[in-house]
């Protein structure tokens, strides 16, 4: 008798088959039901139980998102899907709605190559999927579209076939525009997604059924047999016809790419490295034979197993006990374990070859984004680019003086699980001042401490983060050495606002230039730069440039290192606040250099560079930044007064009204973040509840003048700087 073969078995068979692998996200617009969704897949796959599947939520796996009904972290899990015959490895991680946990969809997408994106049937395409549709085709991440919860079409609205599929046409064409207007230039028509062609299905993820036009073709079924289904109590027959699973999966593996197809057009985009190098070859063909290179997603702290990250191998086999260099803590360290996931559940492997996702053990200090390899001179992979940053900022303080270590612990566990909290300690009142992408946000790390750690807080009213920049070219000013032995000359500008947009939305990467980047200077050059200005940058971070036009200096190439130092730290903290600076481009223009390399060593030619940036900071009509948002609020027609007050009582702004059907308005608006605190209490309370609002944007904007010295002088007196 032939033994049955396990699912971890089958699995670790098909992870050779790299043609028949799928690593794809699940994303959409909070309380679309993605999770939903995932759980029907894993049911169809026989991973967990068919009844339950769609109640049981088996990726949340966190209490939090048990209570609030919210994903706010990344689940991964390995499946198998028989299509046509053959076997596939699906490898899938559903990710959050929520924007306040958008920075973990942004690190999913480096290390998938396919997206089913969810839109609600009656809501469409909302804020956030034009959010994670944004964050999947920068990394050129494929998409497909499924519209969940066609039922609500029939049981709610009430709609006849014809109106059902004007309603699915309509949402399909708001999906069609925001690839058009996002998607990399040769996907714009490719990456459209079709009923005709089969990337767009329809169905109800609680409800376990799903169709799509090949699927209607091959079965004959049609919006008629859904509506009787419904109308006449014979949903168990339509799920045994239509099966969600089968057509999610079916549509999955014939219309999202494999690893080896993807890595083709994906790793130009991501890696900034040759690709006529032996590394840059294996790369682009998903090579399990050659050098060994990995990517971290993210890093998830077990009070067991140490830290364990999730990784997409793009080259090489990885094994238990390789020696491996992590590039951006720049360490040797050995790989303890492999595991394969399901959620929260974990099953140890040997070895992994390149094209497929895994969990691994030993990689400590490696951040998400974080490259790890056998080739320690590689370049790294880029840096993962977040959407949105944090604005917000709390201080923690542990209750309990005995838990202060254990606060700073935690604190800095959960920071490595999640990169867009910035965690930063006070020294002087010994406060944990935690950043987020907003209230909730916070509001989750709170819960964390208390539900993972066991710790109780207390923390401060939240606190906006503002950003200090320029209006106009200073002249130029000399900085000199401690040592009076050099002297340094720079000219500060305000960097064109179309450089910065296009740092800010990760079209031009960030990050030290070591070399001649002739990739870069040609995308410098397309936004704006001349070739002798791109030629000239020597870093790019936050926002801001450094470059450097001096001619005939002999030394320069000497003291570049410490300069780019000095650029980094000082941009941390401007003159005016002590907040980031950002929108700056500073160009070294000439220098004066003692001749012994001892007297211009980094204890010199920092403190110059500090000297200069502040000076000319000061003589660029300097001007303070605060984070403003664009809102989307809907609500019923008979409280836009009241809405329309409330925006402006917040110091906001109203950009359009759009009416949709008889009751129902769509106000777009935007608010500064320190006005946007209590606003969701607010908002219910002016519409009887009925008024809700998602977030489209983050950006940042000049303070009234009005307020500008009043705000300057409020984040002095917190910070206990001089105020005089």
């Amino acid at each position: 008798m032939v033994e049955k073969e396990s699912m971890i078995d089958k699995i670790k068979r098909l992870m050779y088959k790299r043609e028949n692998i799928r690593n794809i996200g699940i994303v959409a617009h909070v309380d679309h039901g993605k999770t939903t969704t995932s759980d029907s897949l894993l049911a169809g796959a026989g991973m967990i139980s068919y009844e339950t599947a769609g109640q049981q939520l088996a990726l949340d796996y966190l209490n939090v998102e048990k209570e609030r009904g919210i994903t706010v972290q990344n689940a991964d899990v390995n499946m198998v899907h028989e299509y046509e015959g053959d076997e596939y490895l699906i490898n899938l991680i559903d990710t959050p709605g929520h924007v306040d946990f958008g920075g973990h969809v942004t690190r999913a997408m480096r290390v998938i190559d396919g997206a089913v994106v969810i839109c609600d049937a009656v809501e469409g395409v909302m804020p956030q999927t034009e959010t994670v549709l944004r964050q999947a085709l920068r990394e050129k991440v494929k998409p497909v579209l499924f519209i969940n919860k066609v039922d609500r079409l029939i049981k709610e609205l009430k709609l006849g076939p014809e109106e059902m599929q004007k309603q699915l046409i309509k949402i399909i064409s708001g999906v069609n525009t925001l690839i058009k207007k996002m998607a990399p230039e040769e996907y714009k028509e490719e990456w459209q997604v079709n009923v005709q062609d089969g990337t767009v299905a329809f169905g109800s993820a609680v409800d376990k059924w799903a169709l799509s036009f090949p699927f209607m073709k091959r079965t004959g079924l049609t919006f008629k047999d859904v509506i009787d289904a419904y109308n006449n109590d014979k949903l168990d027959g339509l799920r045994d016809k239509a099966k969600l699973h089968v057509v999610l999966l079916d549509m999955i593996v014939k219309h999202l790419p494999s690893p080896i197809e993807a890595q083709k057009y994906r790793v130009p985009k991501i890696w900034r490295g040759d690709l006529e190098s032996d590394v840059g070859k294996s790369l682009v063909a998903c090579d399990p034979n050659g050098p060994t290179v990995l990517v971290v997603s993210r890093v998830m702290v077990d009070p067991q197993a140490g830290e364990i990250t999730t990784a997409r191998i793009f080259s090489g086999t990885v094994e238990r006990g390789q020696d491996v260099y992590l590039l951006g803590a720049k360490r040797q360290t050995k790989i303890q374990q492999l595991y394969l996931f399901k959620g929260a559940q974990r099953f140890v492997i040997d070895k992994v070859p390149a094209g497929n996702l895994l969990g691994v053990s030993g990689l400590k200090d490696a951040t998400s984004g974080e490259t790890v390899t056998t080739v320690p001179d590689m370049e790294p992979f880029e840096q993962i680019k977040h959407i949105f940053e944090p604005v917000v900022t709390k201080a923690f303080e542990a209750k309990s003086s005995k838990d202060l270590k254990k606060l700073v612990d935690a604190l800095s566990a959960i920071s490595k699980e999640d990169p867009t909290i910035r965690v930063e300690i006070d020294r002087e009142s010994g406060q944990n001042l935690v950043s987020g992408l907003g209230e909730l946000h916070l509001e989750i790390i709170q819960n964390q401490l208390k539900e993972k750690y066991g710790l109780d807080v207390d923390t401060s009213p939240p606190i906006v983060i503002y950003r200090e920049t320029i209006t106009r070219q200073s002249p130029t000013v000399m900085g000199k050495s401690p040592n009076k032995h050099n002297h340094l000359f720079f000219v500060m500008a305000p960097l064109p606002d179309k450089i910065r947009d296009a740092i800010l939305k990760g079209d031009i990467p960030e990050g030290r230039i070591k070399k001649k980047d002739d990739k870069l200077i040609e995308l410098l050059m397309k936004h704006g730069f001349s070739r002798e200005e791109a030629k000239s940058v020597k870093v790019i971070k936050n926002g801001n440039i450094f470059m450097e036009q001096t001619r005939g200096i002999v030394h320069i190439g000497e003291i570049m290192e410490y300069l780019m130092q000095g650029f980094e730290q000082t941009i941390e903290e401007g003159p005016l606040a002590k907040e980031p600076i950002t929108g700056i481009q500073f160009v070294l223009v000439d220098a004066k250099l003692h001749e012994d390399a001892i007297h211009r060593g980094p204890a010199q030619i920092i403190p110059a560079l500090r000297e200069a940036l502040r000076e000319a900071f000061m003589q660029a009509d300097p001007t303070i930044l605060e984070p403003v948002q664009k809102i989307r609020i809907d609500v019923p027609m008979e409280y836009m007064g009241a809405v329309s007050k409330l925006i402006q009582g917040r110091r906001g702004q109203m950009i359009s009204t759009d009416q949709e059907g008889d009751e129902h308005l769509v106000i777009i608006a935007k608010l500064p973040v320190a006005e946007m605190f209590g606003l969701t209490a607010e908002l219910r309370g002016a519409t009887a509840g009925r008024g809700v609002w998602s977030l489209i944007d983050s950006h940042f904007e000049k303070v009234p003048k009005s307020l500008e010295s009043e705000i300057i002088k409020k984040i002095r007196l917190r910070k206990g700087l001089d105020n005089t």
